[in-house]
């Protein structure tokens, strides 16, 4: 709570936004979570300090039902009129439709941890926002109006299920009821296939789906779909995530869908917020000064976090807890992941981790570049990562193709883009190395020997440094790429072969 009161701003009742560069621009979804903070902190005038966001949160809804965005909050109070020329409706732009779900998720945890510090009227006032977001929530569907909310877009659909459901309940309004368990059920048949989440090993909204999967857990109706199922799907996705994730290296292992960095000692992700309440800051990869860290504004969802905290992690396997504290040595993950429509075939994950280093990489043939997100600044389909003695050292794939085949081993990653052509390019993003200041081939990666082979030309390696415009989410790196042959026609293939340094 200290890192969110330092910017609040009690004359307008907001929280200034925690991201770089926004000129004292205040917040709303930020706002929210700070005011449920208050609300469990209770100390001082508080609880008088949240009600005031709250209100002014919901006074700024969007309430015109003709209106795609009928029923989402503001980003940001200074904003102008969405739909105007000037301020034209473009989606995850001048509004963002996941802001119905983090902030409607916010409001249920209020009011079902809290009634007795929210009064009759508030009550009221944030059961009938809740109907309008949840009302507003149902205009979206995946492909259309240029929305992306299918049930394999994992974080916002099982918020969705989670405030549609709990609302139809609260207002007695069956047929809300009846959509959020419609939707629950499609969520739960394509977890059910493998055990995974289809936004696969995201160190930020991993951590967003384990909010909303306690919610189902502990708020949903005893009836409900969501109420058993939260519980066994949380449980089994930590089963995986204590697989994945490096306890040596404080990283998850690659491959991940949807990344804002390439080491999370570096970058706070939300999934190092549960970390940290299951084991403790220090074994977490948080560092002390988490304000430092790039994408710190996430860290403003903490007081959920921590709310929730002890019936969610009353639920973890004591064996991921375990493999949080300490890396329970050498072992190879094989699981996969499906998103419909993106994928024609279920991603193959597979990953190998041992003392100091881990590998993981995807099979996967889709529709577009870039992962389901289509974004290739945040899909990581094959990453290396390893200890180098002064910090991370990390080698990722930048998506370039629709297709990949991926082998992953002791020691070894093997790529082949099936869908590949002589025009086809392996970009290697490299760390930059505090020991290594200039970085000229293989040879001068810090702690690490990479031998490189191959059907790509090995003549055309080009190694390049990011620009200040270049960085990918605050990271610098080394670009090492290979071409193909001119007017080759055999499949692109490399393959990696490394050693720690002795």
């Amino acid at each position: 709570m200290e890192y969110l009161d330092r910017i609040y701003d009690a004359s307008a009742g907001y929280v200034y936004d925690p991201s770089a560069a926004t000129a004292l621009r205040h917040d709303t979804r930020t706002s929210v979570w700070y005011a449920v903070g208050l609300l469990a902190r209770d100390q001082g005038d508080d609880v008088a300090q949240a009600m005031t966001i709250i209100r002014n949160v919901i006074d700024a809804q969007f309430k015109d039902t003709s209106d795609q965005w009928y029923g989402d909050y503001q980003q940001f109070p200074e904003e102008p009129t969405v739909g105007t020329s000037a301020y034209p409706p473009i989606i995850y732009d001048t509004w963002d439709p996941n802001w119905r779900e983090l902030i409607g998720t916010a409001f249920i945890i209020a009011l079902e941890e809290f009634p007795h510090l929210i009064d009759a009227d508030m009550t009221q006032l944030m059961h009938a926002s809740l109907y309008n977001d949840t009302v507003g929530d149902s205009y979206r569907v995946g492909g259309v109006d240029d929305d992306n909310l299918y049930p394999s877009y994992t974080n916002p659909s099982l918020m969705r299920a989670i405030i549609t459901g709990w609302t139809g309940r609260k207002l007695g309004d069956q047929n809300m009821t009846n959509s959020g368990e419609t939707y629950a059920t499609e969520i739960i048949r394509l977890f059910d296939r493998a055990d995974t989440l289809s936004e696969f090993n995201s160190a930020t909204y991993t951590g967003v789906s384990l909010i909303a999967l306690t919610m189902w857990a502990k708020y949903a109706a005893e009836d409900s779909v969501m109420k058993g199922k939260g519980k066994e799907m949380l449980q089994d996705t930590w089963d995986t995530i204590g697989e994945l994730y490096h306890a040596g290296l404080k990283n998850l292992a690659g491959p991940w869908d949807r990344a804002y960095g390439f080491d999370m000692q570096k970058y706070f992700g939300i999934m190092s917020g549960h970390i940290w309440s299951l084991v403790g800051k220090e074994t977490s990869p948080v560092i002390d000064k988490v304000y430092m860290m790039s994408h710190n504004s996430d860290f403003s969802i903490s007081p959920l976090i921590a709310i929730l905290s002890n019936f969610h992690n009353s639920l973890v396997p004591s064996t991921a807890i375990q493999a949080l504290k300490t890396f329970p040595g050498e072992h190879m993950v094989n699981t996969s992941a499906y998103s419909i429509p993106y994928d024609s075939f279920p991603r193959q994950v597979a990953a190998w981790l041992s003392e100091g280093i881990s590998i993981g990489a995807e099979t996967f043939n889709e529709s577009v570049v870039g992962g389901p997100a289509i974004n290739p600044s945040q899909f990581n389909p094959a990453v290396i990562q390893w200890d180098t003695g002064a910090g991370i050292g990390w080698i990722t794939l930048y998506a370039t193709e629709e297709a990949l085949n991926a082998e992953v081993g002791p020691g070894y990653l093997n790529l082949t883009y099936p869908r590949g052509t002589s025009a086809s390019q392996f970009q290697f993003l490299v760390s930059p190395f505090e020991t290594q200041k200039n970085v000229a081939g293989w040879q001068d990666i810090v702690g690490l020997n990479v031998t490189v082979s191959g059907n790509m030309d090995p003549t055309t390696l080009n190694i390049s440094y990011s620009l200040s415009d270049q960085v990918i989410n605050d990271f610098r790196f080394w670009n090492f790429t290979y071409s193909m042959p001119a007017n080759g026609t055999a499949i692109p293939n490399v393959l990696l072969e490394v050693k720690l340094q002795t």
